[in-house]
């Protein structure tokens, strides 16, 4: 099945979904949460230190003649967030500004160095970033009859501002931790109220897909979506279940209506059957009759032949036999001659030349018959061989050459072969030489009757796994009137002097059947014909 592109997992999406809005929700409730609290802490912090500047200066302890401002002073220890507290008197003649004793915090070693020539920049509270903990300091006037008398300067730190810091990223780590807790709970919740439904009716649809039952329904769901999403489903299955019965129902009627025409057809085919019968009968035994007039055409022609060997063959049997019963007659002269101890060496020179001229001619006619017999024996085995193999072309054609010089030495016909000596084939030797003894015969008997000359022509060739075979005659030619149908069985210009109308029938069978192969004549020649024959190896 294809993959299916850009669907996701509704489980996947909720997660990602309330996950993610809850800590995008969260990270902006923590800045803005966090900046509220750390601002309202520097308020407070600010608050504080304008506080006691304004108490302490408030406190007019500048014009205090007793000795009572190092014990004021030193309740500041009670205050954690104020480190140094310095008090400047102002002289008005010289002007000048005289330091009063200090409040330094005993945790805080350093002590700073004179402030009095930093009212102007620490008139408001100034956050000082340049200590080890930042500090706010402020400097606050004391006045006294709306004069001012001096100056009061003042430093906390802001361990508040930090601790406040503190607690409040531990308490948003805290919360974050539950809110992704609790999300990962309502995440599992939606999936087994959301997505556990819609896997029961997933399966339920699978199962009344692969059964086929669509007689089944789905359970009513929990929620409303889900329930109007299963009611539909349902309404589907009622409308699929109608339409397939429906449909079985046609599908019956239709099945019955084809078995009703399907006996009428029968019944008359059965009619049209008893009547062809007769036909049928008729026709076979005609195809009989032409295949037995095949066969016995294909006998003939090897009975043509059997009648020209054996008469070939005749000839130098006879004179093997007269040479061998010459040389069996010196040979009891020359053997009583040695018995009566009268033999001479003139005699048995004479003797030894007569033996050997005797062996040679005896020799000479066996050879001629033995190659006659082995030809005829060969092309009649093909004839009668249906198996394919391998065998040269050129050789096959001299054999069926040698196999008819009985019957074409007395002729004046000659016949030329263009073959390549060493083109050697894969096919069925057999038709090929019925094809070619038949093509001859036709042309002596037909193309050259009547006349003393005649010139065949033979050439052969092969390219693209296809043996082509070109035949041409000098002869007659083939008759107007029956050119369209030269390969028709029984068609012939020579009926009732010899000739069957088998000749040409038989050889485009071998050729189109036996070989597989195809034939066709030229028609635009004026004399003679031209046969080109293809057939696959």
């Amino acid at each position: 099945m294809e993959k299916m592109k850009n669907i996701h997992s509704l489980k996947r999406k909720l997660v990602i979904m309330i996950i993610g809005f809850i800590v995008l929700f969260v990270i902006l409730s923590y800045f803005i949460v966090g900046n509220l609290f750390i601002e309202d802490a520097k308020k407070q912090s600010i608050n504080n230190t304008v506080y006691w500047g304004e108490l302490i200066a408030n406190a007019n302890i500048i014009n205090d003649e007793t000795n009572s401002i190092d014990e004021y002073l030193s309740m500041l220890e009670y205050v954690p967030y104020i480190h140094h507290v310095h008090i400047y008197k102002i002289h008005l003649e010289p002007e000048n500004k005289e330091k009063f004793p200090s409040y330094n915090k005993n945790t805080i070693n350093a002590r700073i160095l004179n402030q009095s020539d930093k009212f102007s920049e620490l008139s408001s509270p100034t956050f000082n970033l340049q200590t080890q903990t930042q500090t706010i300091e402020l400097m606050v006037p004391i006045t006294h009859l709306e004069k001012t008398v001096g100056y009061v300067y003042i430093q906390t730190n802001t361990e508040n501002i930090q601790k406040v810091t503190r607690n409040m990223y531990f308490r948003l780590s805290i919360i974050i931790i539950i809110l992704i807790l609790t999300s990962l709970l309502v995440v599992i919740s939606l999936n087994r109220f959301i997505t556990g439904p819609m896997s029961e009716v997933s399966n339920k649809i699978q199962e009344i897909s692969k059964h086929k039952k669509f007689n089944l329904r789905i359970d009513p769901m929990p929620f409303k979506e889900l329930d109007i999403l299963v009611r539909n489903i349902n309404i589907l299955l009622n409308r699929a279940e109608t339409q397939l019965t429906k449909l079985s129902e046609d599908k019956q009627l239709t099945f019955q209506q084809n078995q009703d025409l399907e006996d009428k057809i029968n019944t008359r085919t059965q009619a049209l059957k008893d009547s062809n019968n007769e036909l049928l009968s008729t026709l076979e035994k005609l195809h009989q009759f032409q295949g037995q007039l095949v066969e016995s055409e294909k006998m003939a022609s090897l009975g043509d032949m059997v009648a020209g060997v054996a008469h070939e063959v005749n000839t130098p049997i006879g004179l093997g036999v007269t040479a061998s019963t010459l040389l069996s007659d010196r040979l009891l002269e020359i053997k009583q001659a040695f018995d009566n101890k009268t033999l001479k060496s003139s005699h048995l020179k004479k003797f030894l030349i007569e033996g050997e001229e005797n062996t040679a001619i005896i020799y000479r006619n066996l050879k001629r018959a033995a190659e006659l017999i082995t030809s005829f024996k060969k092309v009649a085995v093909d004839q009668t061989s249906e198996k394919a193999c391998t065998f040269n072309i050129k050789d096959l054609l001299d054999e069926v050459l040698l196999t008819l010089a009985p019957q074409m030495n007395p002729l004046p016909y000659i016949i030329n072969i263009d073959c390549q000596s060493e083109l050697s084939i894969t096919s069925k030797p057999g038709p090929i030489n019925q094809i070619i003894i038949n093509l001859i015969l036709n042309s002596i008997t037909h193309g050259f009757d009547e006349r003393d000359h005649g010139v065949i022509t033979i050439q052969v060739s092969i390219a693209s796994d296809m043996l082509t075979i070109d035949y041409q005659d000098d002869g007659r030619g083939i008759e107007p009137s029956i050119m369209n149908k030269i390969f028709e069985p029984f068609t012939t210009t020579k009926r009732g002097s010899g000739g069957s109308g088998l000749g040409l029938h038989l050889v485009y069978n071998l050729v189109t059947q036996a070989l597989g192969g195809k034939i066709s004549f030229s028609r635009e020649i004026e004399t003679g014909v031209h046969f080109k024959i293809s057939i696959p190896t």
